[in-house]
């Protein structure tokens, strides 16, 4: 018997038959033995709904107030679950963010958790029932209702199973598992059977959309056995955990992420003194706009050129702050460009071999991409190049590192 935490999200739940079909899901596992926590989300559809209805009350909603508006939603979807499962014959009982005590700080629309009371939860599973409880919400040291932002109801489930001491947290969504990239894509891009936290934190922060970063970084600091599944199809998913040491040796690539949310900016001729990045970056980063990819280089003038990357929504902004930052630094011009993309490769396997950049790059010039920015770490290589050729990338890099190929120690 296995106590597992499972989370669907808000197309799993996004009708009565929907929500009948979890139930029905949940049942199964509930009759082989295993003690079940379930975590939902609002049906598709219904926070953005919510949202609307708030907007036309108050141009900017209160964000306390908007809270307690969101936190419906999920209230809707944890009573219906449990009545579907207490019809069909599986004691449930249901419960909000603030009754099973998932106490958070006060930050509005965007809380943090910082404790969950489990004593609730568990007296309910020791007496045979399914918890159902509400996802991305809480309470906050005053009682407040509050609500964890995007990718809130991942986090809560991964917060629950860390309490709970669960044997796995399963995330229900509308893909089978993790890719190597995006199917849509590369046509043979294959489900990973298994993958680590590392890679797939790696993968999330690069463009990978299946899970939320914060649930995964949550899941790796609490060694919370994390699988993706689909919620209408049977199949064993992707298991998300540590690396294991005497596992055999992982492959040189797990996958390659993407992101078209990129936008590249430039100043060119600024003198080469100390404090000269903060001058440029300080600014950016004033204004709330997070930056990605930093490259500088250093001319025999003793001039640099400093590009950096932002999230394409912010290009606007950062290059009208950038504009103002060269005039007061006498700098010879300013550069943007929001046609840009970022492609990744990742995988814990590049610790132990040498190369793997320049057969990156090899690949790459193949089919005559060029590359405008780089970046590295242990286990990814990311570059910066024109949009337009952002498919091309993927598909010649996907068949360079074989990543259609199962390996021979594969389930």
């Amino acid at each position: 018997m296995a106590l597992i935490v499972q989370k669907f999200g808000g197309t799993s739940v996004g009708s009565l038959e929907r929500i009948q079909a979890v139930a029905d899901k949940v049942k199964k596992f509930r009759d082989k033995g295993d003690d079940v926590v379930v975590v939902v989300s609002a049906m598709s559809g219904e926070t953005n709904r919510l949202i609307d209805m708030a907007k036309q009350m108050q141009v900017k909603p209160t964000a306390r107030e908007l809270d307690v508006l969101l936190s419906t939603g999920e209230m809707v979807t944890i009573s219906l679950l449990a009545m579907a499962l207490n019809e069909c014959g599986c004691p449930a009982r249901s419960y909000t963010g603030g009754q099973v005590a998932i106490k958070t700080n006060n930050a509005h629309n965007k809380a943090r958790i910082e404790h969950i009371d489990v004593e609730k939860v568990q007296a309910d599973l020791n007496a045979g029932r399914v918890v159902v409880v509400a996802g991305f919400q809480g309470i906050d040291p005053h009682g407040a209702i509050t609500t964890l932002g995007r990718g809130g109801s991942d986090t809560t489930a991964v917060a629950l199973a860390a309490a709970l001491k669960a044997d796995e947290c399963q995330i229900y969504t509308d893909v089978d598992g993790v890719y190597t990239t995006d199917p849509r894509v590369v046509d043979n891009a294959r489900r990973l059977p298994k993958i680590t936290f590392e890679e797939m934190l790696e993968m999330a922060s690069l463009g990978s959309k299946v899970l939320q970063i914060r649930s995964v970084e949550f899941a790796g600091k609490y060694n919370v056995p994390l699988r993706v599944l689909h919620s209408f199809q049977e199949g064993p998913g992707t298991l998300i955990t540590y690396e294991e040491n005497d596992s055999m040796e992982q492959p040189l690539i797990s996958g390659i992420a993407f992101n078209r949310d990129e936008a590249k900016l430039t100043v060119k001729g600024v003198s080469d003194t100390p404090g000269v990045a903060y001058q440029i970056l300080g600014p950016i980063s004033a204004a709330n706009i997070e930056v990605d990819m930093i490259i500088q280089n250093v001319s025999d003038d003793k001039t640099t050129d400093f590009t950096f990357t932002v999230h394409r929504n912010d290009y606007q902004q950062a290059l009208d702050i950038l504009e103002k930052t060269a005039a007061e630094l006498n700098a010879r011009e300013v550069e943007g460009d929001n046609k840009i993309a970022k492609v990744s490769i990742v995988g814990v396997g590049m610790r132990s071999h040498a190369g793997v950049a320049s057969t990156m790059f090899e690949a790459l010039a193949k089919e005559g991409i060029n590359i405008q920015v780089i970046s590295t770490s242990e286990i990814k290589v990311s570059v910066v190049i024109a949009e337009k050729y952002l498919e091309l990338a993927v598909r010649a890099l996907h068949s360079t590192f074989e990543l259609d190929q199962v390996p021979g120690d594969e389930e």
